[in-house]
Formats: C-alpha cells, sequence, structure tokens
C-alpha cells in the first residue's frame, strides 16, 4: 500500500500542554499538604498530571464516560483466537445487558457506559447505550489483502471523533471487544516499532502452546504479505499501518483519542488493544501521551513492551488480560482520590499542624 493522505480530526487543535509553571505550583500545593514529602508516591504525580491536563490547580472529574468499540476481523476465521467470531456479538449483548465486567465495574463507580458498533458481522437492534456507527460488517482476511480501505480507515478515524465530540464530560475510557484483535494490535506494534512478532503477540483469549506456534506463523505470513519498516517504503506510515492491519474498532479509537486530546479531555487508557491505539495516536500527534493515564500493564506478553515503547508508567499490574476497558475502571477510583487530594486534603498552616521544614523540635 502507497502512502494515502488521510484528513484528521480536530488535530490541528491539538497543543503542546507547555504551561511550565503549573506543575510547579501544583507540586508546591501537595507538597504543603498535611504528609512528609512525597509520601503518597504515585498519586502525587497523578494529580500533576491531572491539573495539567486540565489547565488547573484543582482538576475536576465530571460525567465520566466509559466508550467500548466493537468490530469484527476477517483473520479471526483463520483460528487466531480461541473464541469464535459469534463472541464478539454476543458480548455485545452482554454488555448491554449489564452482565460484563466493564458493565458491574462502570455501574460500580458511576461510570456511563457506551457501546459502538464501528463493524460487528451481526445486525445490532438499536436501543439506548448502542450507537450503530459500522464501516463494514467486519475487517478483510489480511492474507488476503489490506484489512480496509483508505476510504473505510478514514470513516472510522471520523466516526470515532464524532462519537468523542457528542459524549459530555471531560474524561474517558476508552474499551473494545473483537475477537482477533490482540492479532491486529500485535501486527501493529510489530510494524511501528520494528520489533520481531514474537515479542508483540501473546495468548490473547488463552491459547495453548500449539495455538499460539500457529498465530505466530499466520502473523508472520500477514507481516510478509504486506511488507514495509518503519522509516522505510511498503506500509510503514502509521496510518497505512493502521488500514493494512487493524480493526474498525481499532481505527474508530484512533480518531476518539485524537478528538478527546483535542478537547482536554482526560484519558485513561486500558490494556493492550487500547494501547496499540494509542501508539499509533501518537505516532501522529505526540501531544496524545500528555493526555494519557494509563490504568495497568495487562497480563498480555506484547503489553510490556508497548507500555516502554510509550514511556508510559501504568497505575497497576494485576494480571489482566480481559479488554473491555475493564482495568481502566478498575484503575478510576485512583483519578477520582487524586483530585480529592488537592481539593480536600489540608495543608500544615489550614490545620494548624508543624510542618517538619520550619519546626525545629522535630
Amino acid at each position: 500500500m502507497s502512502h494515502t493522505p488521510y484528513l484528521l480530526p480536530e488535530v490541528a487543535d491539538l497543543a503542546t500542554l507547555n504551561d511550565a509553571a503549573l506543575p510547579a505550583r501544583l507540586q508546591a500545593l501537595i507538597d504543603g499538604k498535611t504528609k512528609p514529602l512525597g509520601s503518597l508516591g504515585r498519586l502525587e504525580a497523578l494529580a500533576v498530571q491531572l491539573g495539567r491536563i486540565q489547565g488547573r490547580e484543582q482538576p475536576r472529574l465530571e460525567a465520566p464516560q466509559v466508550v467500548v468499540f466493537a468490530g469484527d476481523h476477517g483473520l479471526a476465521a483463520r483460528g487466531v483466537s480461541a473464541y469464535p467470531s459469534d463472541v464478539t456479538w454476543q458480548m455485545v449483548e452482554n454488555f448491554l445487558a449489564g452482565g460484563a465486567a466493564v458493565s458491574v465495574l462502570a455501574r460500580q463507580h458511576g461510570l456511563a457506559l457506551t457501546v459502538v458498533d464501528a463493524g460487528v458481522r451481526h445486525d445490532l437492534a438499536p436501543r439506548p447505550g448502542l450507537q450503530i456507527r459500522k464501516i463494514a460488517p467486519g475487517t478483510a482476511d489480511m492474507l488476503a489483502g489490506p484489512a480496509m480501505s483508505a476510504a473505510q480507515c478514514q470513516a472510522a478515524l471520523a466516526a470515532g471523533a464524532d462519537v468523542v465530540r457528542l459524549l459530555p464530560g471531560n474524561a474517558l475510557i476508552f474499551g473494545e471487544m473483537g475477537i482477533g484483535n490482540t492479532s491486529a494490535a500485535a501486527l501493529i506494534l510489530a510494524r511501528l516499532s520494528g520489533q520481531p512478532i514474537e515479542r508483540c503477540a501473546g495468548r490473547g483469549t488463552g491459547l495453548d502452546d500449539a495455538a499460539l506456534q500457529r498465530k505466530l506463523e499466520l502473523l508472520r505470513g500477514v507481516l510478509a504479505r504486506h511488507p514495509g519498516h518503519p522509516g522505510q517504503s511498503g506500509v510503514s506510515e502509521p496510518l497505512d499501518v493502521l488500514a493494512t492491519f487493524g480493526g474498525f474498532e481499532i481505527a474508530m479509537m484512533v480518531g476518539a483519542l485524537l478528538q478527546a486530546a483535542a478537547e482536554r479531555r482526560v484519558i485513561l487508557v486500558d490494556g493492550f488493544i487500547v494501547s496499540a491505539a494509542v501508539l499509533v495516536a501518537a505516532r501522529l500527534r505526540p501531544a496524545v501521551l500528555q493526555r494519557c493515564v494509563f490504568a495497568h500493564q495487562s497480563d498480555e506478553s506484547g503489553h510490556r513492551l508497548l507500555l516502554d515503547l510509550l514511556n508510559a508508567q501504568p497505575l497497576l499490574q494485576l494480571g489482566l488480560r480481559l479488554g473491555e476497558g475493564s482495568g481502566a475502571a478498575l484503575a478510576w477510583p485512583l483519578l477520582e482520590s487524586a483530585c480529592r487530594i488537592l481539593a480536600e486534603m489540608a495543608s500544615f498552616e489550614s490545620a494548624g499542624v508543624s510542618d517538619k521544614a520550619t519546626d525545629k523540635d522535630a
């Protein structure tokens, strides 16, 4: 595939956060709280980041949204997953019925849940909580050609941006559902990082050793079918890589990430597949990463490599590999706590507590 020009949603407004004084003011506020310096660890850095994203000394998380993008993958028919493709639409129904893990966690934490049909191979009945933005009933088989055309990729980017544009609030969790999408994410990572597919792809939904080897052999064949290396000719530009190897749900997330970043929303990043979408978005506009909080390191083997590539430090490491946005929903209370520490925790001065720095008898 030759490089195709794409129109990116709202990226002209995606400025670097360069207020050098604000992080120092935020840190001074935290240091003045009734505690030893640095004693709240990563929570302090998180509070500074949230304030920096929002451009204020008392960040607030308003009307938080979980958006789960769902799509099917043509490559799934070749057996890259332990589950059949029908599980994609069946899990969409489960999300909407409130029975999935992310549904439970969203209820627990007061997070609004929206499910987006980006390209599910099934006709879903319209209802509240579901947005039907179907580009096509699943992507094409990557061994036969690109997963999607340039026009389809463009449409997915625009649809993802539009989903975010119409949602309230200033904080977003993106999740995904799509049988075969760990393969798509691994291929994106391999091509954009230049790392061998063996470092990028893992067991996904739970493949045994023999099935994992078949998956790796298949993914090697896909990469050979669409040659290219970072910085060289062939399939190597971020959006060409996305169109060739991605899924409609991943492409919509890229558009959604760009839009959310342009609006200075807090983006709480889930696991491997969402992080692959972040990688594409960050290669297009590096300032996206300033708006991203990375929730956790998943148990999918390529996620550590991907987080290192993004210079990201996840908040949690719980051995999760479910997707859906579940890991990000679990991390959500940490963001709420970081904001409350800034807004509600007393300072030494306001509480009448002696500060070690000024108490000569300490």
